[in-house]
C-alpha cells in the first residue's frame, strides 16, 4: 500500500473506530455520560491530581479554553473539583471527586469489555497484526505530537 493510501486509510479509520466505540459506550452508561474528551480529562486528573488547567490542555493537545469548558461541565456534574492554586491565584488546580473516580472506573470497565469482546471475535492472525502495529502507531502519535509542540 502506498503511503498516501495508508495515510487516507488511517486518517479515516481511527476516528471511525473511536466514534463507534463511544456510541456503544454511551448506550447504557449511567448519567452523567462521559464524552470522549471528558473521559480523557478525567483520566488525566485521576492520574495527576492537582494538575493545572494549562498543563492538562498541553497534555491533551487541546486549547486552554476548550479544557476550561470541559472542566466547567465536569465540575457541574460533580465529577471534578477546581481549586485555586495557592502559588498562583490566577491558576486552577483540578482534583477528581469520588463520583468522578467511580465514573471513570465505569467508563474504563465498559471500554475494556467492548474491545475485549470484539478483539476476541477476530482470528489470531488479526490480533497478532494489531499487536504488531501498536509500536508503530505509538511512534506515529509521538511524531504528530512533536510537530504540534514545535509550532
Amino acid at each position: 500500500m502506498k503511503a498516501s493510501e495508508l495515510s487516507d486509510e488511517l486518517a479515516g479509520l481511527l476516528p471511525r473506530i473511536q466514534r463507534l466505540a463511544r456510541r456503544r459506550l454511551w448506550s447504557g452508561l449511567s448519567a452523567p455520560r462521559l464524552r470522549g474528551a471528558h473521559a480523557e480529562l478525567l483520566r488525566l486528573v485521576v492520574s495527576e491530581p492537582g494538575v493545572r488547567v494549562s498543563t492538562a490542555a498541553r497534555s491533551l493537545c487541546l486549547a486552554a479554553n476548550s479544557v476550561s469548558t470541559l472542566v466547567n461541565h465536569l465540575v457541574a456534574e460533580g465529577l471534578l473539583l477546581r481549586a485555586r492554586d495557592p502559588g498562583d491565584g490566577r491558576a486552577a488546580l483540578l482534583y477528581p471527586t469520588p463520583a468522578g473516580a467511580e465514573k471513570l472506573h465505569e467508563w474504563h470497565a465498559r471500554r475494556e469489555a467492548l474491545f475485549r469482546r470484539h478483539l476476541a471475535g477476530l482470528d489470531g492472525g488479526d490480533r497478532a497484526a494489531l499487536t504488531a502495529a501498536l509500536p508503530a502507531l505509538h511512534r506515529l502519535a509521538a511524531s504528530i505530537r512533536e510537530e504540534d509542540e514545535t509550532e
